[in-house]
């Protein structure tokens, strides 16, 4: 009895020391996993605290290798740290403590892909007990980029079995990449009717996967063109990441039941000169044949789908088929279009050119050209003036300056640069007519001097040079131009003569006078009068018993213009032809003026209100002294003369 007590109290006793010793605690604390590509660093800590203090420390690191077994890599205490030998990571692994018993970090260099094992770290304290954190190292690799590969031959909508559409791939990854296939952006999955999805994947030397996946599904006429393409999924640490592939398309061979054609080119209206781009297409994605026609005759036959047609005229106008021919089956298909090309044929001028109108007349011609649009018509006259605008050109009454060339120019408003042209000739039918063309003249006495006599008439006048006694003058040169005839002659001024510019036609004769005056040391003077000479034609009919008697006879009518005959006077440097005329008139206005000046100056001196003097004076028959002043005005008519004395003394030969 007394034996069996003493074993119960032994039993307390070991029940006490062990229950004191679970309340002396270490706690150790790691992470749950750490996660890095491979090749880099990793670091795993551990973090320990304890109730009783950290003295006297024991910390141990291991690794579970993939059969479970558990391998020590690492052990300190408080006088020795070593890390074990013959293991995977004897030579790439350091430690590195993080303060005074608080804690350690496991480093790892250049992590392998056979590094991804749990990881122990175990700490021991003398009177705080014991604990331990367990990590697990997660180790990544980004593969390679993905690529596909399509099938290049087309689809037949009607195979029954599902069809190969392409492969996809992706290389040298870890974990294992996932790879969707794509079409249209939408996600194809294996479940879906007539698609089949056949994934596999290799596991390189290195220890990466390799991932395929195949796609295989029934075509559809409607998936022609569509695209399709791969997304890859895969790990990196704390994530994942997303890249595609690039697109393919598909071609889907399905028989051709409509056809559709149309003008390419030029768009809108189509005129002749233009190059037309026909295009002619079909709903079918099979093998065909494309022919082009027009009136019934192959068209640049090549078998294509465009036609062009250069430089077209309005005879290319009609209706083009277009016909497709199945190779296989044989079937014909055909379609048309109507093409229309507008014209505009050369303007058409009536009266032809050239045309000749009377002087006087009216002057009316019409100018149009043929064309399937709307034309507007513009006249011009010497090329850049307009002169009026319609199809219509009028001039109620025709003169010499209406003679020209006139173009009509027919354009269409609706196409721009679609225009053509003609051109008219327009000669006015009359008598001559000449217009002075005046030049400075300043020369001396038997100089040249330049005469011009500018002409106009219809038909072109006959132009000569005669002097009043008969002489005939060498033209010096004659320019004839659609305006008029300009004539010139060149004569030397020895004396004073008149000389004639005679223009003629069969219509009537006209004449210029030109009066030369010629004085030495002077400017030559010289003034003209027109005779113009008309001939009509004047019948008389007369009645008597023995019948009635019509005759013809010529009249001629002549209008003189009068000549003016100017004195002698010094001109200035220079001076114009006209102007000689009219400074000779004024000098004898101021002698006249001078004259009656004098008359009234005697006048007031023989009434006595000049000088002092009254009543009459008497008169001397002295002769004039040799102090007198003798002023002498002549005119054509031999005007008196009047001698006033130095005093203003009209002598007389007798007294008043």
């Amino acid at each position: 009895m007394g034996g069996r007590n003493t074993s119960y109290l032994l039993v307390g006793l070991v029940v006490l020391f062990h229950t004191w010793k679970v309340w002396a605690y270490m706690q150790v604390n790691t992470k749950d996993r750490v996660e890095v590509l491979r090749d880099t660093v990793a670091l795993i800590s551990c973090m320990f605290a304890s109730d009783k203090g950290t003295d006297g420390l024991e910390i141990k690191w291991f690794f579970v290798q993939r059969s479970n077994e558990v391998l020590e890599i690492y052990h300190q205490n408080a006088t020795t740290k070593e890390v074990k030998q013959n293991t995977q990571f004897s030579d790439r692994i350091t430690f590195k403590d993080l303060g005074v018993n608080e804690g350690i970090v496991l480093i790892i260099d250049k992590v392998k892909l056979e590094d991804q094992v749990e990881f122990i770290c175990v700490v021991k304290g003398l009177t705080a007990g014991s604990g331990e954190g367990r990590t697990k190292l997660k180790v990544f690799e980004t593969p390679d980029a993905p690529t596909i590969e399509g099938v290049d031959s087309g689809f037949l909508p009607s195979e029954d079995s599902p069809s190969k559409i392409g492969v996809c791939e992706v290389k040298n990854g870890f974990p294992k990449p996932n790879i969707t296939w794509y079409k249209n952006h939408v996600p194809l999955q294996a479940a879906q009717d007539g698609v089949e999805i056949s994934p596999s994947s290799t596991v390189e030397s290195s220890g990466l996967f390799s991932v395929k996946s195949e796609l295989r599904m029934k075509v559809m006429k409607e998936d022609n063109n569509a695209l399709f393409y791969c997304e890859v999924n895969f790990f990196v640490p704390w994530g994942t990441r997303m890249t595609e592939t690039k697109r393919i398309n598909i071609t889907v061979l399905y028989p051709t039941t409509a056809v559709n054609m149309w003008v390419e080119s030029p768009k809108g209206i189509i005129k002749e000169g233009d190059t037309i781009e026909l295009r002619c297409q079909g709903n079918g994605n099979k093998p065909s044949v494309l022919t082009i026609s027009h009136k019934n005759q192959s068209v640049d036959g090549d078998g294509t789908s465009v036609m062009v047609l250069n430089n077209v005229t309005r005879l290319s106008s009609g209706e083009y088929n277009c016909t497709s021919w199945d190779l296989e089956n044989y079937d014909e298909i055909f379609v048309n279009t109507k093409v229309f090309v507008n014209y505009l044929d050369p303007a058409v001028i009536l009266p032809k050119d050239p045309i000749v109108v009377d002087l006087g007349k009216v002057l009316k011609a019409t100018c149009n050209a043929l064309s399937s649009l709307n034309t507007s018509t513009t006249w011009f006259k010497d090329q850049d003036t307009v002169f009026s605008y319609g199809h219509t050109l009028m001039v109620e009454e025709a003169s010499f300056d209406t003679a020209g060339t006139y173009t009509c120019v027919v354009t269409v408003p609706e196409m721009e640069k679609m225009e053509t042209s003609g051109t008219l000739h327009v000669s006015v039918r009359g008598a001559p007519e000449i217009l002075r063309e005046y030049s400075s003249v300043n020369q001396s006495f038997e100089e040249s001097d330049e005469l011009t006599c500018f002409v106009r008439g219809f038909p072109a006048p006959s132009i000569t040079w005669t002097t009043s006694d008969g002489k005939v003058f060498k033209t010096a040169s004659q320019t004839e131009t659609d305006k008029g005839i300009r004539s010139i002659v060149n004569i030397k001024a020895t004396s004073d003569s008149t000389v004639f510019c005679n223009a003629s036609n069969e219509h009537g004769t006209v004449s210029m006078a030109f009066n030369v005056k010629a004085t030495k040391n002077t400017t030559i003077t010289t003034t003209s009068t027109i005779t113009t000479t008309t001939t009509t034609t004047t019948t008389t009919t007369t009645s008597s018993s023995s019948g009635s008697r019509s005759t013809t006879s010529p009249a001629t009518t002549t209008i003189s213009a009068p000549t003016v005959k100017p004195e002698t006077a010094i001109p200035p440097k220079n001076l114009t032809k006209e102007s000689s005329g009219v400074v000779i008139a004024i000098i004898i206005i101021c002698i006249l003026l001078l004259a009656i000046l004098g008359s009234v100056l005697y006048f007031l001196y023989k009434t006595g209100k000049i000088c002092g003097r009254s009543g009459k004076q008497d008169l001397t028959k002295e002769k004039s002294s040799k102090d007198n002043i003798v002023v002498e005005m002549k005119s054509d008519n031999t005007e008196e003369a009047i001698l006033l004395g130095v005093n203003g003394e009209k002598q007389l030969s007798s007294d008043q």
